[in-house]
């Protein structure tokens, strides 16, 4: 019996041992109020008790990431968020991270996700993107922290679905929001004539570092995660969720595309063939873009997104606050 048991039990022996003496009617209503004060407290205190020691989950995610910047997109001229989401360059995604409660309906969490995402004018029927025949693929390498806050609290009683057992049955799905920052990495890849896909950066198919104006952009980046998620309590320690995340980022180069062309010419000078058809694979083709000419466009930021499910599973606390790996 654990000691908030014993408290209550304590105070309801107490309470009707005073009823059975007590004759003032008056003393009795009093005695009961206090009772239902002190049977209240000890049980929110119990209630604490048992989220406390079950505060940390681990969280084992797969899923897909998509991206929105200023390749391929939707059979319109380029649009903003979800009116611009191309569904065949979805790519796959992991992510594993760890949880800790701060109450019962919020959190905080950090976590590491990879993904591959992508970008294509080929799948795009709009004729200024289809021409330019501009593609790209990238690894995100993401680390990041966030804070959750639960729609409903997670409630504790008689839990999931025990045969033979009345009372309180524990609500199972969870909603939860989140916001937070994280720091990731990018490595935009072109594929070259000789169809082998090479390391954009180092080619600067924009004249980066050519001119003063046209300075390197950093592959090392920040970005806000906000979305959503539902929980599904499988059990008292395994949970499973759903979670749709965006990424505000603060660059327009993750697809390597950003401003204008630049002299095609001084690229194959600077950096090399391969560099000059990257910057512009459809030199020769069917139009030919002139130094100047609009590549991207720099006033919309690149957005990256993941959608997850993942396997949740609560761990102990041990007396330090801290997780216990064992029993």
């Amino acid at each position: 019996m654990t000691q908030e048991t014993e408290k209550i039990c304590l105070v309801l022996a107490y309470f009707f041992y005073i009823c059975l003496y007590v004759k003032n009617n008056s003393m009795k209503y009093l005695i009961a109020f206090l009772s239902i004060i002190v049977l209240s407290t000890s049980a929110k205190a119990q209630t604490y008790a048992q989220w406390k020691r079950l505060r940390y989950e681990v969280c084992f995610g797969l899923g897909v990431a998509n991206f929105l910047g200023d390749l391929g997109g939707a059979n319109m001229i380029g649009t903003d968020y979800f009116n611009d989401l191309e569904i065949n360059t979805t790519r796959p995604s992991v992510n594993i991270g760890m949880r800790y409660k701060l109450d019962p309906r919020q959190a905080v969490k950090v976590d590491f996700t990879w993904g591959i995402i992508a970008g294509d004018d080929r799948l795009t029927a709009w004729a200024n993107r289809n021409n330019r025949l501009l593609q790209f693929r990238s690894h995100i390498f993401e680390f990041g922290a966030r804070y959750e806050f639960m729609a409903i609290k997670e409630r504790v009683g008689h839990r999931y679905r025990l045969r033979g057992i009345k009372g309180q049955k524990a609500l199972e799905l969870y909603p939860y929001g989140f916001v937070g920052i994280a720091g990731f990495y990018f490595n935009p890849q072109g594929m070259d004539a000789a169809g082998t896909w090479r390391n954009l950066a180092p080619l600067h198919t924009e004249g980066q570092t050519m001119i003063a104006t046209r300075q390197q952009y950093s592959q090392f980046q920040l970005a806000i995660p906000m979305g959503i998620g539902f929980k599904y309590a499988i059990d008292k320690l395994w949970l499973i969720g759903i979670e749709y995340g965006m990424r505000k980022t603060f660059t327009d180069y993750i697809d390597d595309v950003s401003t204008t062309y630049f002299d095609n010419a001084s690229i194959m000078a600077v950096n090399g063939a391969s560099a000059a058809y990257l910057a512009d694979p459809n030199l020769g083709a069917n139009i030919d873009y002139a130094a100047g000419q609009q590549r991207g466009d720099p006033t919309d930021k690149d957005v990256y997104m993941f959608l997850m499910v993942s396997v949740n599973y609560k761990l102990k606390t041990g007396r330090n606050n801290l997780p216990k790996f064992g029993n």
